[in-house]
């Protein structure tokens, strides 16, 4: 038996670790940590990380619309082509501020999913 729970252990131990999903309250105290940083921010890996993580929910987002479609369902919200909205940062983080704390212990993707579907419905 205890030969079992050691092998057990070090199975564990090996096996990869699931990437964690970023919070929003993650993503906004690291954004504000780069903007505290000012222009040293530019050197910080995390600028790339949370485009990273803005890119991947981004993506996600889109793929569940095409989900939608491909079911035969309506889209939940009607984006311009992409690389064509106009989104910055700002725009992102404004949204993801505003969000109550409860809602800040949400996913990216999901904040991400529900702040363009606001921003972008579709005409009846």
């Amino acid at each position: 038996m205890r030969k079992m729970k050691i092998g057990l252990a070090m199975l564990a131990a090996l096996a990869p670790v699931a990437a964690q999903a970023m919070t929003v309250s993650e993503f906004l105290a690291k954004a504000d940590a780069l903007k505290a940083k000012g222009v040293l921010a530019l050197a910080s890996s995390d600028i790339g990380l949370l485009q990273q993580e803005i890119a991947s929910a981004s993506d996600a987002y889109r793929a569940g619309l095409a989900a939608q479609v491909a079911a035969g369902k309506k889209p939940s919200s009607c984006p311009p082509p992409k690389g064509t909205a106009k989104i910055t940062s700002d725009d992102i983080i404004a949204n993801f501020k505003s969000l109550p704390a409860a809602r800040q212990k949400a996913n990216v993707k999901y904040a991400f999913a529900a702040f363009m579907t606001k921003r972008y419905p579709c005409k009846a």
